[in-house]
């Protein structure tokens, strides 16, 4: 921690390491946790803990350990990581199968957790991807071919629901910018991040990038998608749509999200807004295609939620939802 300056610690396995050290396991925790704490305040202490999501001991392994918790900070989230992994491997196999918008509904707040930010959430991580394991999102998204349409759109609709979710997000290496191969810890390997795309102007993976650095840069600039509160409102298997409300209590500054990963666009789509008004659209990630894309399907930078009471919000906006595409609305 001094000589390195890391920012916090990741610690590998923590439900197998109290389950083999009965008794012995908290205490060590606690002392752990304690000491690193002690050294560095600000320190981020992530728990790999499984049982989080599922057990009522979730609470007390990120209580503090003077409170009689193991004195994490945080836990990795998968109900997530599963619900939005899941929807892009259904949608990549056409447009009559049933993709499972509720799983991710029901996953976007961490279960079991006392804080949002107590949970980080992922959709890859160096134990999914591992070579042998499962496909990175792009190949999810399409296995016939990973710089694809499908494969780039549906990828960006992954990475931004991570982004818009409650929680502190985990981006594996190279999902920032479309990275396709599986990964093992071989170094002289054929599973490298291909840097070079970047350099050589690989446009699939810098207009990734570039989605994806904006993407980061709208947390930062919109509090209400680093914070606690969120109501996912809607939801629809049929249609592949989801949409969730976020803001900040006692402030507002309310944001909207609404994704999709239906393969055609929506028009005059009747959707539920909580204030009236106008609605800035803050990010399309539609534009990020074939950056700036010239067939673009938006809003025209906004939408106006002047009708009636609907999806058990007060008002109501009519919004146009390219193909597999998230937007965030902002209230101006």
């Amino acid at each position: 921690m001094t000589e390195y300056h890391v920012d916090g610690f990741r610690y590998d396995e923590i439900s197998d390491l109290l389950q083999t050290n009965v008794g012995a396991g908290w205490g060590f925790c606690q002392a752990l946790t304690n000491t690193v704490r002690f050294l560095k305040n600000r320190a981020l202490q992530n728990a790999e803990y499984w049982p989080s999501e599922y057990s009522a001991s979730a609470p007390s392994i990120v209580q503090p350990a003077n409170q009689g918790g193991a004195g994490f900070d945080t836990v990795q989230h998968d109900a997530l990581r599963s619900a939005i992994r899941g929807a892009v491997q259904s949608a990549s196999s056409g447009q009559p199968s049933l993709v499972n918008m509720d799983s991710i509904q029901a996953s976007l707040y961490p279960p079991g957790l006392p804080q949002s930010w107590n949970a980080v959430p992922c959709i890859e991580n160096h134990d999914e991807v591992y070579t042998g394991r499962n496909a990175r999102i792009p190949s999810l998204a399409d296995g016939s071919n990973t710089r694809s349409f499908y494969a780039r759109s549906r990828s960006k609709v992954a990475t931004g629901l991570l982004l818009a979710a409650p929680g502190i997000p985990q981006l594996f290496m190279g999902q920032e910018f479309l990275e396709d191969k599986q990964w093992n810890e071989n170094p002289a390997g054929s599973n490298l991040i291909y840097w070079g795309g970047l350099n050589t102007g690989d446009k699939s993976m810098c207009d990734q990038l570039r989605f994806t650095q904006d993407f980061i840069r709208l947390r930062w600039n919109q509090p209400a998608l680093r914070g606690q509160s969120i109501n996912a409102f809607y939801s629809n298997n049929l249609y592949r749509v989801i949409a969730f409300h976020r803001w900040i209590d006692g402030q507002g500054q309310d944001v909207v999200v609404v994704a999709s990963f239906n393969d055609a666009p929506f028009f005059n789509y009747q959707l539920g807004f909580p204030r009236n008004g106008r609605w800035a659209e803050l990010l399309n990630s539609d534009v990020y295609d074939n950056w700036v894309n010239p067939l673009l399907i938006g809003n025209n930078g906004a939408v106006y939620a002047n009708g009636g009471p609907l999806h058990n919000l007060p008002f109501s906006a009519s919004i146009t939802i390219p193909p597999r595409s998230i937007l965030v609305f902002g209230i101006s």
